[in-house]
């Protein structure tokens, strides 16, 4: 079993195709098969099956894939202590980020500073929604990701506090009261996005013992914000996430009453472990909030937008 093989075995499950996989590492898809097949006959077991061009696991194909991706995660945190001792120059940065909170407010600013700092690592990102990232980072797929807190599974940096605002068509008959409570909403058409806090707002009406009117399920916010803007439903959502620039018109944001509070920040399995490019994104994540610079940087993401 070497690490390459596993390394293959890895990105024909992440991107369910030989052919596809052959295309990321630039080597021919026999020598992809090939791989994949070795580590198949040493372990005694099929890992991958082969249907209709796409490779799907099988049951204990996706019961091995944490392992396989734990073992390459330390092989990547061993090759970037031997990095750190020569000055971080060289390394993999994984990260995972969900909804405009992260992806469009904290995530550029923070990778711009990261990369003056360490030029030299290579950063991947991987969106998706709260509930994935956390996944991802238990899978070892990312090294480090956004979530909102707390999450006493992982070691934590928090980064930003925020609230949660009803949002409502701009000409709804509640659109000018100054706040909202969750009972006044249930008696709406509701839309639910399966972007950013979709747990977070179904946990605040399972507290409160209200159902909410669920109309829509969308699954990007931007397409939950057109079904308000067209008078179509309301719904809950991070004030951080409503975009700065105007793509949708036609909503108007309102705090809830009492006010819920949301905390985002960074997380990862276990900072000890981590490797040293990951403890440095923590780190310097960490520096900014203590020393003020982020809201420097929401700031200035607000003057762009």
């Amino acid at each position: 079993m070497t690490l390459t093989q596993l390394e293959i075995f890895a990105l024909v499950a992440e991107m369910q195709g030989f052919t596809a996989a052959a295309a990321r590492l630039g080597i021919s898809q026999s020598g992809v098969s090939h791989a994949v097949r070795e580590l198949e006959r040493e372990l005694g077991v099929e890992l991958l099956r082969r249907q209709q061009g796409r490779a799907e696991l099988t049951d204990i194909g996706r019961q091995l894939l944490p392992r396989a991706s734990g073992m390459l995660g330390l092989a990547e945190a061993m090759r970037q202590e031997a990095a750190d001792a020569r000055g971080l120059r060289r390394g993999t940065l994984r990260i995972g980020s969900f909804g405009p909170t992260s992806s469009m407010r904290l995530l550029p600013g923070l990778l711009a500073r990261y990369r003056e700092q360490y030029p030299g690592i290579e950063v991947h990102i991987d969106e998706g929604t709260d509930s994935q990232v956390l996944q991802w980072l238990l899978e070892r797929r990312v090294d480090v990701g956004f979530a909102v807190l707390p999450e006493p599974r992982f070691a934590s940096c928090p980064l930003v506090e925020d609230q949660m605002v009803a949002v409502l068509p701009a000409g709804h008959a509640l659109a000018g009261r100054p706040n909202l409570t969750l009972g006044e909403l249930c008696g709406e058409p509701f839309a639910l996005t399966g972007a950013g806090s979709a747990e977070l707002v179904t946990r605040l009406f399972q507290a409160a013992r209200l159902q909410p009117n669920i109309r829509y399920r969308c699954g990007q916010l931007l397409s939950t914000l057109e079904t308000v803007a067209r008078g179509e439903a309301v719904t809950v959502v991070a004030e951080l996430s409503l975009p700065l620039r105007p793509y949708v018109t036609g909503y108007v944001s309102k705090p809830l009453h009492p006010a819920v509070l949301r905390q985002v920040g960074l997380v990862m399995l276990d900072e000890e472990q981590a490797s040293p490019a990951a403890r440095a994104f923590l780190q310097m994540a960490g520096r900014l909030r203590r020393e003020g610079g982020l809201e420097g940087m929401l700031a200035e993401r607000g003057r762009l937008d």
